[in-house]
C-alpha cells in the first residue's frame, strides 16, 4: 500500500511539473535517448486511433518551458493547430530532462550543442515515435525554431547519412543560425523549408540565403522563405516587440536583439508548415 500512494504522489508531482492548459492538453511522455537518459516530451494527438503524420518539436535556446515553468504558448499554440489538422506533434525536452535552465547566455556556460546532443534527441524522438502503432512510421518529420532550428539543420543535413530506420520526412527550421552551417558546406538529405525575418537581428536572414544557395545541385529540395520586416519569433502567437538582452548571438555583438509577434509573416507560416508536411 505504501509503494501504490508512493507511486501516485510521484505521478502527481510529475503531472505538477507540466501544468494543465486550458484547453488542447497535451499528453506527458518519457522515451529512452540512450542507456543514461530518459527525454521528457509533451505530446499532442489528433482524435482517432491513427496511424498519424508526425512532427517532432525542437525548442529554442530558452527551453520547452517558460519562466513561470509552464508550456511555452508558442509550442502549446502550434501543438494544437497541427493535431488538429491530423499531425501528432512531439516536442522533447531537452533542456529540462537534463535539469538544465536556458542556454541563450554566454557560450561557455552552455551544456547543450545543437549539433551533437540535439541531433541525438532529435534521433531518439523519431525512433520512439516510429515505434507507436498510431504513427505513420515513413511520415516523421522535424521542426524546429531559433536553436531548435539550427538543430534540426545538423539533423537533417546530407552529411550525417547514413540513417538508422527511416530517416525524417522533411524538415521546417525558423529562424536558424545558418553562418557556421555555412561554412560546414551545408546541404540537406531531406525536402527542407527556412523561414525567418528579414530584420531578424540575432540570426542573419543573409546567412541562411547564402547557405541555401551553396546547396544547390548538391541536396535534396531546399526552400527559403524571407519576411520583410519581421524579426526572431515572428510566430509567436502573441508578443509585443521588445528588445532582448544577455544573448549570446546578435548581429551587433552587443547581446541585445528584438523579438515579437509579425502577424503577416505569422499567417503565412500558419499555413506554409502544415503544407510542406503534407507533401
Amino acid at each position: 500500500m505504501r509503494a501504490v500512494f508512493a507511486l501516485l504522489i510521484a505521478a502527481a508531482a510529475s503531472l505538477a511539473a507540466w501544468p494543465a492548459l486550458a484547453a488542447g492538453n497535451p499528453e506527458i511522455v518519457e522515451f529512452p535517448r540512450d542507456e543514461h537518459l530518459k527525454l521528457k516530451a509533451a505530446l499532442y494527438r489528433p482524435e482517432g486511433a491513427g496511424p498519424f503524420p508526425a512532427v517532432i518539436g525542437l525548442h529554442n535556446c530558452t527551453g520547452l518551458k517558460n519562466n513561470s515553468g509552464e508550456m511555452g504558448v508558442r509550442y502549446r499554440d502550434w501543438g494544437q493547430r497541427l493535431a488538429k489538422q491530423g499531425f501528432a506533434v512531439l516536442f522533447p525536452d531537452s533542456n529540462g530532462s537534463r535539469g538544465l535552465g536556458s542556454q541563450c547566455g554566454n557560450l561557455g556556460q552552455r551544456s547543450l550543442r545543437n549539433d551533437r546532443e540535439r541531433v541525438i534527441d532529435a534521433a531518439a524522438a523519431r525512433k520512439w515515435l516510429q515505434q507507436q502503432s498510431w504513427v505513420q512510421a515513413d511520415r516523421v518529420s522535424l521542426m524546429g525554431w531559433s536553436s531548435g532550428g539550427i538543430a534540426t539543420l545538423w539533423t537533417v543535413r546530407a552529411a550525417r547519412m547514413p540513417v538508422e530506420g527511416t530517416d525524417f520526412r522533411s524538415a521546417v527550421a525558423l529562424y536558424p543560425g545558418c553562418r557556421r552551417l555555412a561554412n560546414a558546406a551545408w546541404s540537406a538529405r531531406v525536402p527542407t523549408l527556412i523561414l525567418i525575418g528579414r530584420a531578424d537581428d540575432q540570426t542573419s536572414a543573409a546567412a541562411c540565403q547564402q547557405m541555401v544557395a551553396g546547396a544547390r545541385g548538391r541536396s535534396a529540395r531546399v526552400v527559403i522563405q524571407v519576411y520583410p520586416g519581421a524579426y526572431h519569433d515572428f510566430d509567436h502567437p502573441n508578443r509585443p516587440l521588445h528588445v532582448r538582452s544577455g544573448m549570446a548571438f546578435s548581429s551587433d555583438g552587443s547581446g541585445k536583439v528584438h523579438t515579437g509577434t509579425h502577424p503577416s509573416a505569422r499567417a503565412d507560416a500558419l499555413s506554409r508548415v502544415p503544407e510542406w508536411f503534407r507533401q
